[in-house]
This record gives C-alpha cells, sequence and structure tokens, in this order.
C-alpha cells in the first residue's frame, strides 16, 4: 500500500499534494507519527539560504583592526569608516545594514570561522560535503535534510516536510529516499495542479482504501489552496531583488502553516556560484551582499509583523571561503573557513567563537574553529527536534546560541 500510494502522489500529484500537518488516514500511531506529532508540537521552521560559489567572509564580517587584513588586500581592504562596527576587531561590510541592525536588535547571530574538517577546493566536491554532512563519501545518495525528513517520514501522509523555492535545480541537501520535496516559484505552484477523475479511478484501480486516501488528498489539496491564497504578504515592504522575492514566498507559506517545517533558498545562481570572485570582487560582492542583508532583513520585518519570528530559524551557508591574500586580479581564490549567520526571533545574538587568525593559515586560507556539523546538530536537535544522531551518523556537540 505505501509503495502505491507514493508512486501515486509522484505519477498524479507531483507537488501539488500538501495536507495540514499531520493529516493522514486514520491509523494507530506507528513510531513515525508520534515523530510527526512531535514536530508539529514543536511547530518550528528552519529557512536555509545556500551562498553559491564561496562567500569571501574576509569582506563579509571584516576583521578591520588587525594590519594583516590591509597588508594582504592592498585593492579589496574596505574603508573602516565606512563599515558596520561590531566591536573595536570586526565589523560589517558597509553595504550590509540589514545586517547591522538585526545584530543590533538581538536577532543575528555571527558563527566565526566554520568549515569542513576535511576541506576540498572544488566547487562540487565541497558544496557536496555541505549538502551531505559526509566528509568521507562524496557518492551519498541523500542530503542531510533529505536523511532528516526521511527519518520522520510517515507513509501515511500527504504533508511535504520541506521545499526548495527559487528558479535552480534543486540543491542536493534536499535529495530524500521517501519523502517528496517540491522545486517551486511561488506559492501557487504547490497547488496550481488538481487532481482530476481520471487520475482518481485509474491511480486507486478498484482499491477502495485507496480511493479513500485519494479522495483525502483532493480535499487537502483545495483546503491547502485557500489557506495560500489567504496568506498574501502584499502589505509586508521587500526589495526588489530575486532572494527577497522568494523569502516572500517562505513568509507566505509559513503564513498559511500548512506543514512545511523546511525551506531552502539561494543567492548566486548555483553551480559555480556568483560568489566566486577570482577577478574584479568588490562590486559584484559589494551587490551580492546588499541582497543578501536586505533581502533578509525585510523577510524578518514581515514575519515580526504578524508576530512569527519565534517560530523561525534562519541559516546561511557556503561551500567554503576565500584566501586571505588577493591574488593580482583583484579577486580571491578558493579558501576554508567562513563565517555563518543565524537569524531567529529565539537566537543568542552576537558573535560566536572567535575569528580565525590572519597569520596561522591554511594553503593562504582562515583555518576552521568550528565544524559545519556542530551547527547542523544544534539546528537538528534543539530547533527542529530531530535526532541528528540519525542524520549525522554520530553525535556532534552542539553550540550555545538558541534560547529554547
Amino acid at each position: 500500500m505505501s509503495h502505491t500510494r507514493r508512486n501515486f502522489l509522484k505519477g498524479a500529484l507531483g507537488a501539488s499534494v500538501l495536507m495540514p500537518f499531520g493529516g493522514s488516514m486514520p491509523n494507530p500511531l506507528t513510531s513515525s507519527a508520534m515523530a510527526a506529532k512531535r514536530r508539529d508540537d514543536r511547530n518550528t521552521v528552519l529557512v536555509v539560504v545556500q551562498l553559491s560559489g564561496g562567500n569571501d567572509g574576509l569582506n563579509t564580517v571584516v576583521p578591520y583592526a588587525d594590519d594583516e587584513y590591509a597588508r594582504n588586500r592592498p585593492t579589496l581592504r574596505l574603508p573602516t569608516a565606512e563599515l558596520h562596527k561590531i566591536d573595536s576587531y570586526i565589523g560589517f561590510h558597509p553595504r550590509m545594514g540589514g545586517f547591522m541592525r538585526l545584530y543590533t536588535e538581538g536577532r543575528l547571530s555571527i558563527v566565526q570561522g566554520v568549515a569542513s574538517p576535511n576541506t576540498d577546493d572544488s566547487h562540487e566536491n565541497a558544496m557536496r560535503i555541505w549538502h551531505t554532512a559526509d566528509t568521507e563519501n562524496l557518492g551519498r545518495q541523500r542530503g542531510w535534510l533529505g536523511r532528516a525528513i526521511d527519518n520522520e517520514w510517515d507513509e501515511n501522509t500527504t504533508n511535504t516536510a520541506a521545499v526548495f523555492v527559487g528558479p535552480i535545480s534543486q540543491p542536493f541537501a534536499l535529495n530524500s529516499a521517501n519523502a517528496i520535496v517540491p522545486s517551486i516559484l511561488r506559492p501557487s505552484d504547490l497547488v496550481a495542479r488538481q487532481i482530476s477523475d481520471s487520475a482518481e479511478l485509474s491511480g486507486a484501480d478498484g482499491d477502495k482504501s485507496l480511493l479513500n486516501f485519494i479522495r483525502q488528498c483532493r480535499a487537502g489539496v483545495s483546503a491547502n489552496k485557500r489557506r495560500i491564497e489567504q496568506e498574501s504578504t502584499g502589505a509586508a515592504k521587500y526589495p526588489s531583488f530575486g532572494l527577497a522575492g522568494h523569502l516572500r514566498s517562505v513568509a507566505q507559506l509559513i503564513r498559511a502553516d500548512i506543514g512545511i517545517r523546511i525551506f531552502f533558498v539561494e543567492l548566486g545562481g548555483g553551480g559555480i556560484g556568483g560568489f566566486d570572485n577570482h577577478a574584479n570582487q568588490l562590486g559584484n560582492h559589494c551587490a551580492l551582499l546588499h541582497q543578501l542583508s536586505e533581502s533578509i532583513a525585510a523577510f524578518v520585518d514581515d514575519l515580526e509583523r504578524d508576530k512569527l519570528l519565534d517560530r523561525v530559524l534562519l541559516m546561511t551557508f557556503s561551500e567554503f571561503g576565500r584566501t586571505a591574500k588577493e591574488n593580482g586580479r583583484r579577486g580571491t581564490g578558493h579558501g576554508i573557513a567562513a563565517p555563518v549567520f543565524l537569524v531567529g526571533g529565539r537566537v543568542k545574538g552576537g558573535l560566536i567563537g572567535s575569528h580565525p587568525s590572519l597569520t596561522d593559515l591554511q594553503n593562504g586560507a582562515l583555518k576552521l574553529k568550528i565544524d559545519f556539523r556542530r551547527v547542523y546538530a544544534t539546528v537538528l536537535d534543539r530547533w527542529l527536534g530531530f535526532e541528528s544522531r540519525a542524520v549525522l551518523d554520530r553525535q556532534y556537540e552542539a553550540l550555545d546560541i538558541l534560547n529554547v
């Protein structure tokens, strides 16, 4: 039955089947159903923002008071007077006023020096490591988020637990074996397709149990269509950036409260993305950071308007940082460690960990201070209420970054 249902959902319904969280055919509570109930009780949401191409952490959170910063970057050095100073050592890029405001309000944490202990300077391999949370087996077939939702998946529910919002190919982090993870451009894509009578009859093929399941799916689609359409974000003010539009869609779906626990969006264009600045970095990086900062600040303001921010945690990541020294073409090479940003109503705003040294480098790049899987473990265990050990293959020490 479960195999028949899954094939039906993938073939006849695709991404259009969304039911209120926990909606399923009456059945005794299985372990997976009990896990679903725990998720529903928690009601928290994770938004992951991928920065494709390798973000230059040194010109994002700038160690302006360190003389080595100026020595290594004769043309890429940012003027101290224009930075948003966090403390007497570091400051945000001049175009990150939105992040500075969130930081001052206690809604943003900076986790410094995050990287993989088994670094790889290939975009494809480094991103695969971050997507699978596996530093040894690049051939792993499921992403870390895909494994997480598979572990919580209930074969009797049509609920979608995760969604990718964006125009590029779905990031591998969401690759799953059991759960269906749609890719959309706008909230209406989730309910654009309806289940026809012919699909209902051919899918059921005389099976009354499956026929009832299909009819339940149809009712769920209609109910969620109404909920999504009712939860417009028209009153919210967002800048006219692609990332801002995707986050607006995420906010609308969070308001609709149709059971999606994980959202994934992207900035940079995927593949060898826009953050890969080997030449003429200054202007391009400036534009990307401005989009990132202002889009996320608008998203936070939108959620706060309806008092939803305490339910939401946003996390950024990039496949690696950049080299400390510029390369002679006013750009930088592939590096190792970079900051990860966490934003939300329950983050412990501030600095997490110390800034990597600019004199003790590894192949010209900032060294790892915090294993990226500690961030993942914190998000899974303490925020989503999932068992991180089952996803990451071992237990990693959580970071003290959440007020939960």
